[in-house]
């Protein structure tokens, strides 16, 4: 069992309060104030209450960095280079709203242009997933890595499905191409609908794979660092550390990550 750093201790006390009335709104559900955000994109007021919690708290205890947030947006620090917390406070809303139990806050730090923290709890199951530059991942205090699995056949992958027909046809087919080319090669492909479960799942070793396009840096930064300090490879479509600008994300074990990268690009060379 690890110990917390006081960085993590102050990230872990952010999210226990904010996941206090989250789980009391999440029992009440039927009675939230929803409001329409975008296309399919929900913004309830648990969210809100949730983000004014978590930045409240962080605020206390570094009360000269900066903020991205996902429904608040940015806050710069007074020195450009203090370090930045990046919040999604509910991470995987549309499952939340529907009474689904699988969602997350994410909290991330960065720190002259790196991830160099990042937390990911899940209040459903009471899992708290935490990372620091070169100490490594952990579940509940212990260490986790990704999984073993060398052969594609034997391999459980996740995804986030787009909302087909509500973006151009190129990527609709594009994504159709994609999971039949995984399906096929696999032992199964998932959607929870939580981007920063996913990746804390990879983490895990509970998904060996992760492939998703047009997340936020809020959806990534955290589970991004969870996966390298876990053993991971997370990178864009092109195999380049540029999924935090991009949004484009695949992530996988050691053994998967190439192999998952060559079976997307078939799906898109299948198409002309």
């Amino acid at each position: 069992m690890a110990g917390r750093s006081a960085l993590i201790n102050v990230m872990h006390k952010a999210s226990m309060a904010a996941s206090k009335l989250m789980m009391r709104d999440f029992g009440e559900v039927e009675n939230l104030q929803v409001t329409r955000k975008g296309s399919a994109d929900f913004v309830s007021q648990a969210d809100i209450s949730a983000e004014r919690t978590i930045q409240s708290e962080l605020a206390k205890a570094r009360p000269d960095w900066g903020f991205i947030m996902e429904e608040a947006g940015q806050i710069d620090a007074a020195d450009k280079d203090a370090p930045c917390w990046i919040i999604d406070p509910i991470d995987g809303t549309t499952n939340f709203l529907h009474g689904i139990p699988h969602f997350a806050i994410s909290i991330a730090v960065r720190d002259k242009g790196k991830i160099t923290a990042g937390t990911v709890f899940d209040p459903a199951r009471n899992e708290f997933y935490f990372a620091e530059t070169g100490t490594g991942a952990y579940l509940n205090g212990r260490r986790i890595r990704v999984s073993g699995r060398r052969k594609m056949t034997d391999c459980l992958f996740s995804t986030g499905i787009p909302f087909l027909g509500r973006g151009t046809a190129e990527t609709d087919t594009l994504f159709l191409a994609e999971m039949k080319e995984i399906m096929q090669a696999s032992s199964g492909v998932r959607r929870f609908g939580a981007a920063a479960l996913d990746l804390a799942f990879v983490a895990a070793g509970r998904y060996d794979g992760f492939w998703e396009r047009g997340l936020s840096l809020w959806d990534i930064a955290a589970g991004y660092l969870l996966v390298k300090e876990a053993g991971g490879f997370i990178s864009d479509f092109s195999a380049r550390d540029n999924c935090l600008v991009s949004g484009d994300v695949v992530a996988a074990n050691s053994a998967m990550h190439i192999p998952l990268l060559k079976k997307l690009r078939q799906a898109k060379e299948s198409l002309g």
